[in-house]
């Protein structure tokens, strides 16, 4: 475990994003063809349920380290919350 990370993995203060911070950025960078591809490799690969990866995603694109860490990801992602909540709302 790094210094920086606390006992799950996320960061303990400012810095660089952890790895699992990094892990699930890379998951969003990937496409997924096959219907629960994506849960399966959320389960196999970060260890955690798919609610609480979008939970550690949902916070990552709030999070200044994240967008400098994979700008496209994350912006991609943000305009793509803000559309699902002007649906709910309209």
């Amino acid at each position: 475990m790094d210094a920086q990370q606390g006992s799950q993995g996320e960061p303990a203060g400012g810095g660089e994003l952890s790895e699992r911070e990094r892990a699930v950025l890379g998951v969003e960078r990937r496409s997924w063809g096959a219907a629960g591809a994506k849960e399966r490799a959320i389960r196999e690969r970060l260890g955690i349920s798919p609610t609480r990866y979008y939970q550690l995603l949902n916070a990552l694109l709030d999070d200044p380290r994240a967008l400098a860490h994979d700008p496209v990801t994350v912006n991609r992602l943000r305009r793509r919350r803000e559309a699902q909540r002007r649906g709910r709302t309209a």
